[in-house]
Parts: C-alpha cells; sequence; structure tokens
C-alpha cells in the first residue's frame, strides 16, 4: 500500500471530487458515515456519553457530521465548537447549521478554559479539532483545550489525525493522546514511528473510496506492507522439485555462550524453506550444533571459542549471513573484514557484524551491493550515527541504503525497509512479545533461507520480515505475548507460510 504525505492526501481528495463530479460535502459526508459504521461496532453501548469536540476548519466538518450521524443511532450526543466563527470552513459551517436543526442535539460554545466540561469517566471522546492540515504546533486556548482533554478519564477517539500531531514531521507542541486513531483511506507516516505511539493508540484506516486513479499514478517513497503485496512474492512449490532446487545457505555465527544464536538462526533457514544450511562456528559449538540442528551441516573454525578465520569458499553457496552471536573478539573483527573485501556476492549482515563495521568504518565500502543489513535502533546508530528524532533517522536509513546500494532493515514495531532506490517499506505484521532475546536471529534465518532460495534481496528481505512478523502474530495468538520467545516465532513459522500459501491452519 502506497503511503502519502498529507499533502498528497489533500490533492487526492480533490481530484476525487473532479473525478466524481461532487462537491466536497459530498465527500465529507461520505467519510463521516465510514468513521460512524466503525464506531459503532467498536462501541455498540448507545448508552455510553459521547462528547465530539469540534474545530473551526474540515476536520471539525468532520466531527460535525459525525455528531449528526451518531445522534441519528440514538447514541446520546454533546458537542463542543471550539475556534474563531469568521475563520470556519465552508464545509464546516454546512455541517453546523444542519447539526443546529436537530432540536436535542446539545451544542456547547468553547471561548475560554472556563467553559470547559467536566466529563465523565465512562465518556468517550471524539476529538475532531484540527487534521492533517495543522502546519505548526498548538499555542493558547487550543494548547490549553488539548492538555484538558488529555486530562480527561475517558476513552479519547481521533478523527483522521490526534489534534496537534504532524503528519510527515517531527510534532514539537502538545497532541491529544489518543486511544483509538481513525484514518481515512489510509494510516500516516507518522503513525510508524515510535515517539508518536503515545498519541495515536491503535490505528485503524478505512477507505472512503478515493480515486484508484490518483493512488496509481501517484508516485512515493513509502509503502505500508500488506498481505497482498507479500502474497504475490511469494513462490510455491513443484512437484518434481529437490532440495537442490532450494538453495544453499552458510551463516557465520556463534560464539562461547552464544552458540544458541546459530541454533536459531540455523533452524529458522531450515524453517523457511531453504534446502541446505551449513553452520560456520567455533570449535566450541560443534556437539551443540549437531545435535539441536541435526538437519543443518557444520563446519568448526580452528579457535576453540570463537571465529578467527573464515570458511574456504571453494563450492559456492546461494546465500551467507554473518553476524549472530560472534563477538567482538579482535581476531574476529580481522576474520570479519577479510570475508568482507573478497566477498563477490551480496550477504546478509546482523549483530556483531554490524557492529565490528561500526568499529572499523571502512568496511562499510566493503559491502557487496544488495547485501542485507539488519540493524535495531542502536546498532543503526552505532553504523551511521545519532538522530533527533524518526524521521530524521528514516532520512538518514534512505540516504545510506541508496549511498551503499544496499538494503537496510531497521527493526521496531513497524520494522522500516529502505532500498537502494531510496523506498521505504513498514512492516504491517508482529506484536510486543516478540521483544525478546534470539528474535533478530530467528528473523536473520528466515532472511538468508529466503535469499538462499533464489527470491532477490528486495523479496527475500520483504517476505523475511513480514513473515517473521506474522509468525509472532500467530504465537501470542495462541500463547500470549508475555512467554513467547524466540524459538516460539520458529515454532510457528510453519503456520505463517500456510497462511501465506493459503493453506488451512
Amino acid at each position: 500500500m502506497k503511503i502519502f504525505s498529507t499533502e498528497q492526501i489533500k490533492r487526492w481528495d480533490q481530484y476525487t471530487m473532479s473525478e466524481e463530479g461532487i462537491e466536497s460535502l459530498a465527500l465529507m459526508e461520505r467519510a463521516s458515515n465510514t468513521f460512524v459504521n466503525w464506531f459503532i461496532h467498536q462501541f455498540p453501548n448507545e448508552d455510553v456519553p459521547i462528547f465530539v469536540f469540534c474545530g473551526n476548519g474540515n476536520n471539525g466538518g468532520d466531527g460535525l457530521a459525525i455528531s449528526r450521524l451518531l445522534h441519528q443511532k440514538a447514541y446520546t450526543v454533546t458537542v463542543f465548537i471550539f475556534g474563531e466563527t469568521d475563520k470556519r470552513s465552508k464545509d464546516n459551517h454546512a455541517n453546523l447549521r444542519a447539526a443546529h436543526k436537530i432540536r436535542d442535539l446539545k451544542i456547547i460554545n468553547l471561548s475560554s478554559a472556563s467553559d470547559f466540561p467536566t466529563l465523565p469517566e465512562s465518556a468517550v471522546i471524539i476529538d475532531a479539532l484540527f487534521g492533517t492540515g495543522l502546519k505548526n504546533k498548538l499555542y493558547g486556548l487550543a494548547e490549553e483545550l488539548v492538555q484538558y482533554l488529555n486530562q480527561c478519564q475517558g476513552i479519547r477517539v481521533a478523527v483522521d489525525m490526534p489534534s496537534g500531531l504532524l503528519g510527515d514531521c517531527k510534532s514539537t507542541g502538545n497532541v491529544v493522546k489518543a486511544d483509538f486513531t481513525f484514518s481515512f483511506e489510509q494510516p500516516k507516516l507518522a503513525f510508524f514511528f515510535p515517539e508518536n505511539y503515545k498519541y495515536v493508540g491503535q490505528w485503524i484506516a478505512q477507505s472512503i473510496q478515493l480515486s484508484k486513479q490518483f493512488y496509481s499514478e501517484e508516485l512515493t517513497d513509502h509503502y505500508l506492507m500488506t498481505q497482498e503485496y507479500v502474497k504475490s512474492t511469494f513462490k510455491k512449490r513443484q512437484k518434481f522439485e529437490h532440495k537442490g532446487n532450494f538453495g544453499h545457505a552458510l551463516l557465520m555465527m556463534g560464539s562461547r555462550g552464544k552458540i544458541g544464536a546459530a541454533v536459531l538462526s540455523a533452524s529458522a533457514s531450515l524453517r523457511s524453506g531453504c534446502g541446505l544450511t551449513t553452520i560456520y562456528a567455533p570449535a566450541c559449538g560443534y556437539d551443540i550444533l549437531q545435535t539441536s540442528v541435526p538437519e543443518a551441516m557444520v563446519i568448526s573454525d580452528i579457535n576453540e571459542d570463537y571465529i578467527s578465520n573464515v570458511p574456504e569458499l571453494g563450492k559456492p553457496y546461494d546465500a551467507i549471513a554473518i553476524g549472530c552471536g560472534i563477538g567482538l573478539m579482535e581476531e574476529t573483527q580481522i576474520a570479519i573484514g577479510k570475508f568482507l573485501k573478497n566477498a563477490s556476492q551480496p550477504l546478509v549482515l546482523d549483530a556483531d557484524a554490524l557492529n565490528i563495521i561500526a568499529l572499523n568504518p571502512q568496511m562499510l565500502a566493503w559491502i557487496p551491493k544488495d547485501s542485507i543489513l539488519t540493524p535495531h535502533p542502536k546498532e543503526f546508530e552505532r553504523l551511521f550515527g545519532p538522530t533527533s528524532d524518526s524521521f530524521e533517522r528514516n532520512k538518514l536509513q534512505q540516504e545510506k541504503a541508496i549511498a551503499l546500494e544496499c538494503y537496510i532493515l531497521l527493526k521496531g514495531a513497524h520494522s522500516c525497509i529502505a532500498t537502494p532506490e531510496g523506498k521505504c517499506y513498514y512492516n504491517s505484521t508482529g506484536n510486543p512479545g516478540m521483544a525478546t532475546a534470539g528474535s533478530g536471529d530467528v528473523l536473520t534465518g528466515i532472511i538468508v533461507g529466503l535469499f538462499a532460495q533464489g527470491y532477490n534481496s528486495e523479496a527475500a528481505i520483504c517476505l523475511g520480515t513480514y513473515v517473521h512478523g506474522l509468525s509472532g502474530d500467530l504465537a501470542a495468538r495462541e500463547i500470549g505475548e508475555t512467554s513467547l520467545i524466540a524459538s516460539d516465532l520458529i515454532k510457528y513459522l510453519p503456520s505463517a507460510f500456510k497462511k501465506l500459501n493459503n493453506e488451512e491452519i
């Protein structure tokens, strides 16, 4: 799914109205009906008191239409009007007139802080003060109102955007802390960044039937990975294929006390469908690996405790992953540097491989084109330096992916994949239960396993990231988030792939 900027969404609205030959008021009514249909499903109790706070712009116009429609559905609605009358938008004014025609719909003007009402704890507060048109932080009475709403005990629901939140850049002022944000047509870019979660809460995006032609033709660098997209990249197996058709992956992983990282990654590689998997590890891991992952082959380094050399590449491997649990010993750093300098094929680099590169910045230039880097935020910072906020970090991620001609997967709640062309894909699967030791090792194993099967870098990283999160969601559904551990992700990988393959689970 393409993710547009707030300016693009505004033009999308205009294009739709021109294409359909309708007025903006009709599109506002359509959007408001879409919100109301979701709302009555989410809050079916008509006795819950609803308080709608409306600004003087089109977001407020949405709120006024929503108030009218909820009143028609027999909800108890009170409307609060905020903002200067002479700056009221045309559609806002039209919906305010329509609201005033409803005899028992209570409408109250807010002109000072003394007008702020006392709301019951059972209230559902609908925020329709300021939408995507906001360009700067709030101040004055608007800021006071947002602060007041955040102190209320009820459930807060934002219409399209929490008031005060900027869609395409860092927000510095006060913002409504919504429990739910209902976004028209698609999520906003700001929803995918961690510092905004306390404002956005759980976001929902539903279509209001904006123009498909505009969507098709409009360009963007930002995408949300959907199941439909991932399914389109998934390769189904043919009857006469054999293990040789599904690639050979090499995993350079582990050190004394961290052989488990190699176990998890190799198991995930095999469960992702890789035909053959070989692990290169220090000698201390040999018995553990042969016992824990009997399907994998093992090559031992001459060093007992850590990797001090590089494997002979006399026979080709279809994909190579380096880094999980290898540590930062000087000999390991030298070995990894030597390997990078001589590598001719794209690599999957994670964990300590990235930390080694951060300690030896000249190695960045040695990373083969189309390689896949999978840092978490702290590893990203070690590699490329600190940033002040997620928008700045996202821009830096794009720039580095372009400069290195590599794919950079920044792990998080909505893991972001930056491509050598500067595109960003945000993942839509996964849950907080996956924030556990070894989860990244599993992800690396999945990606290198797919890479070995002939998926190109982009397909391997996108499919791998999505299915990693999907297996976590399936695991959490059965055992909950709190008790989820990394090996559960491997356990539920078969179910995740079955789901992509349209098989029953």
